[in-house]
């Protein structure tokens, strides 16, 4: 328990920051302020000087490959030594709590933030991330798991209400989150800022107590995401500990308010106290030393993960790897100018960039065209130079992808095309197809139709600042591809599941697709794909035998098979166990991956693997008995080298409850066509529906997004913002600037209850009044209310 000397006034203090990025100091405890930063591929240190979305300068840190480039490593170990690296870099910049990783899954493309977020598969996620959150944490340096929970899309990611069945919440949604905090201990896990079943996050009982606590034993604290605190008293009475940022104390008037009226008792404060105590002992204690080199070794290291994380896709009549030596002709503006990272909170100032076109010169004298400009623009001039340098070079290395627009925090993504400029580019050189090595760039899936016009395509995703040494060690042999898709690629967008539907109606979203996306929709619905989840070619080849499958326990089973080099190349193999439940019962994707191993073999060498499935991985959630449950009848496991690469099979036949179908002729046991509203109301309970708010109807959860067009009093404050903003960032307005989008989009976007809480004092409750009465049609009345609390001198800040 808290020292009985701390005043209440300190205890609430305490749950709510002292700045941007840190925790309040209390000296009665001899407790120490502790510094918080964004890191989930590299640290962005910002000091006092902060933001959340990357504009303003932070010191330079190593920036490792992106969540959604590692996870194609599919290597628990190398996820511990970036973290490892982060940790220790913390430790030498001050920081003790990084805020990371990301385990949200990739239910669509679109999600303008997948490039933060490892899988679309939660088993993957959460092994990686439990590894990460390790290493890191083996520092004394603590780790923030996020964003919990279903924050799956980033339009009006402050407010939307997600509505999910039972199953496909525990099923698909939380295990990554659990198998991270069962595996890791992580220091904190922070809340999301949606609503999950008409309940924003950071008040969410059920969430942050019933099952993250109570169900998985988490002993951390829970923080806000920044701006993502609700109600402070109801946060308390949910779990949630912190609230980040800090706002001057503004909120702290919330919190006695509801203790004087005994709507929050103040044990409930002590408890969130003594786990904050906690974790500033756990962080501010013994902590890692750092060496002089550090820097030099972790670009070393950056190099090494982006070599295991890229990902070739194809290689026809062996056009890869190129011989060292000689001249290529090296085309595309992202060569010559490295795209490595996204935008947004997570964007790290590199110690040091390798573009591909400095990698490409390490092996080979590179003769350049940039063949496209990196915006939308078309430009001839550029396509016919690239045409004629590729006509006289052999050896033509293409980098195409998308440009930094594409893929931001704060918005999501319009489409999953590549810019129309690199696909004129593209038919342009298909002529000399045959010789073209593709290396593509980009933290989520592309539709690649443009593939077909080349001989070789290596997926570099978001490299880091290595990417292009990483990308040169693979187009010349100095390393063998060995990673693996961790996400599905479509052929086409309109065959994702959700297409129809995501982003339509932002204010709700029900996830009528249940637990089927990426590969357990396109797997279970037989639909074609670009390139499967788990694919990945290496320049040598491997095959898999005698497969042996023991009993360990009633709902346990050690699996065990033999992977052979059989090549002439030194290479790494990613074997993947799934299990397809043959029950006859509820509903269940076609096959699920539950283990997998990474195996390292010298040409011509064999090794044999051994992969435990547990009862979990036999397992559904029945909501009935609010448990896991074993369903009685054949299970075939099935060990591949993707999940449409299946190389052995067995059934077992377990014992369990009784296999009882749950609706034959629903759309969640046919797949036929799409899901609709009718469908989900047999797996969901009715739910009032949130429409978006008109005028007349706007709140204090309505965002100046919403406002814009109501009223010329809205409009005109709308563009006073954009001018704000862009002033801010130093831009001018234009929404193809990803710095002004972004900051743009997410103030915009903040519901005006929140703004007050971040704005440091610049938007009063009485001013986001004025606003919202003024988008009602009322701007009389507000103006009105704003005058007379001013003149009052009433200085509260916040709703």
């Amino acid at each position: 328990m808290p020292d009985t000397s701390l005043s209440i006034a300190d205890k609430v203090a305490l749950g709510s920051g002292a700045s941007f990025w840190t925790t309040r100091e209390i000296p009665a405890l001899g407790l120490p302020s502790i510094l918080m930063t964004d890191g989930p591929h590299g640290l962005r240190g910002q000091g006092e000087g902060g933001d959340h979305l990357g504009l303003n300068a932070s010191s330079t840190a190593t920036c490792f490959p992106t969540a959604s480039a590692l996870a194609c490593s599919w290597d628990v170990g190398l996820a511990a030594e970036v973290g490892t690296a982060i940790g220790l870099e913390a430790v030498d910049q001050g920081v003790n709590v990084v805020l990371g990783p990301g385990v949200n899954m990739k239910r669509n493309p679109l999600c303008g933030r997948n490039f933060e977020y490892f899988s679309e598969d939660p088993y993957l996620a959460g092994k990686l991330a439990a590894a990460w959150i390790r290493g890191l944490q083996a520092t004394g340096t603590g780790a923030s798991l996020k964003h919990f929970a279903l924050n799956n899309q980033e339009l009006k990611r402050m407010t939307t209400d997600v509505r999910v069945d039972e199953r496909a919440l525990h099923e698909y949604y939380l295990p990554a989150f659990e198998i991270a905090v069962r595996e890791s201990d992580p220091a904190t896990v922070m809340c999301a800022y949606n609503r999950v079943e008409g309940v924003y996050c950071s008040d969410n009982y059920r969430l942050l107590t019933g099952i993250l606590r109570e169900s998985w034993g988490f002993r951390g604290a829970v923080i806000t995401d920044w701006g993502a605190m609700n109600d402070r008293a109801a946060a308390y009475r949910a779990g949630t500990d912190l609230e980040m940022p800090g706002n001057g104390g503004a909120s702290d008037a919330e919190v006695h308010r509801a203790l004087l009226a005994g709507r929050l008792d103040e044990r409930t404060v002590d408890e969130s106290v003594d786990r904050l105590v906690a974790l500033v002992r756990r962080t501010t204690g013994r902590r890692t030393g750092v060496p002089a080199d550090l820097y030099e070794r972790h670009h070393d290291l950056a190099r090494k993960a982006a070599v295991a994380s890229a990902v070739l896709l194809k290689n026809d009549a062996g056009l890869l790897p190129l011989e060292p030596g000689g001249r290529v002709a090296l085309i595309g503006a992202l060569a010559g100018t490295a795209r490595y990272q996204g935008s947004g909170s997570s964007r790290v100032n590199p110690t040091r960039v390798v573009s591909l076109r400095d990698g490409v010169r390490e092996y080979a004298e590179a003769a350049y065209a940039p063949g496209y400009r990196l915006t939308e623009e078309p430009d001839q001039e550029l396509i016919d130079e690239a045409v004629a340098l590729a006509g006289t070079a052999d050896r033509v290395i293409v980098c195409v992808g998308l440009t930094e627009i594409a893929e931001s925090e704060g918005f999501d993504r319009e489409h999953l095309r590549v810019p129309a400029n690199q696909i004129a580019l593209l038919e342009a050189l298909a002529p000399w197809s045959r010789r073209v090595a593709l290396v593509v760039v980009g933290g989520s899936a592309v539709e690649m139709p443009w593939a077909d016009g080349a001989a070789g395509v290596l997926h570099l995703h978001l490299a880091g600042q290595a990417g292009g040494a990483a990308a040169a060690d693979l187009l010349f042999g100095a390393a063998n591809p060995s990673g693996k898709l961790a996400e599905s690629y479509p052929v086409s967008y309109d065959d994702v599941v959700s297409a129809g539907y995501y982003g339509v109606h932002p204010e709700q979203t029900p996830y009528l697709e249940s637990m089927y996306c990426g590969y357990r929709y396109f797997d279970s619905a037989d639909r074609p794909v670009r390139h499967p989840f788990g694919h990945g070619l290496s320049y040598t080849t491997f095959a898999y035998s005698d497969l042996r499958i023991t009993r360990r326990g009633e709902h346990e089973r050690d699996v065990a098979f033999t992977v052979t080099n059989t090549g002439d190349r030194d290479g790494a193999e990613i074997a993947q166990l799934y299990v397809a439940a043959r029950t006859g019962g509820v509903h269940r994707p076609a096959q699920e991956l539950r283990a997998f191993a990474k195996v390292v073999l010298a040409a011509g060498e064999s090794a044999e693997v051994t992969l435990t499935v547990g009862r979990r991985g036999f397992a559904v959630y029945d909501p009935d008995r609010t448990d896991w449950v074993v369903e009685e009848g054949d299970h075939e496991i099935r060990i591949g080298a993707s999940s449409r690469d299946i190389r052995l099979r067995e059934v077992v036949r377990l014992p369990g409850v009784p296999a009882r179908p749950d609706g034959a002729a629903s759309w969640y046991h046919t797949l036929d066509g799409f899901p609709t509203f009718d469908d989900f109301r047999t797996v969901h309970e009715p739910f009032p529906q949130v429409e978006a708010a008109r005028k007349g109807a706007f709140d204090e959860y309505s965002s100046l997004h919403d406002m814009r067009r109501s009223g010329l009093i809205m409009r005109l404050v709308y563009r006073a913002v954009e001018q704000a903003v862009a002033r801010r960032a130093g831009r001018k307005v234009d929404y193809d600037d990803v710095a002004f989008k972004m900051m743009m989009l997410g103030a915009a976007g903040l519901p005006m209850r929140a703004m007050v809480r971040m704005s440091e004092g610049a938007i009063s409750p009485q001013l986001a009044r004025f606003f919202i009465d003024s988008a009602n049609g009322r701007p009389l009345r507000g103006l009105r209310t704003l005058l007379t609390d001013t003149l009052r001198g009433r200085t509260h800040r916040t709703f």
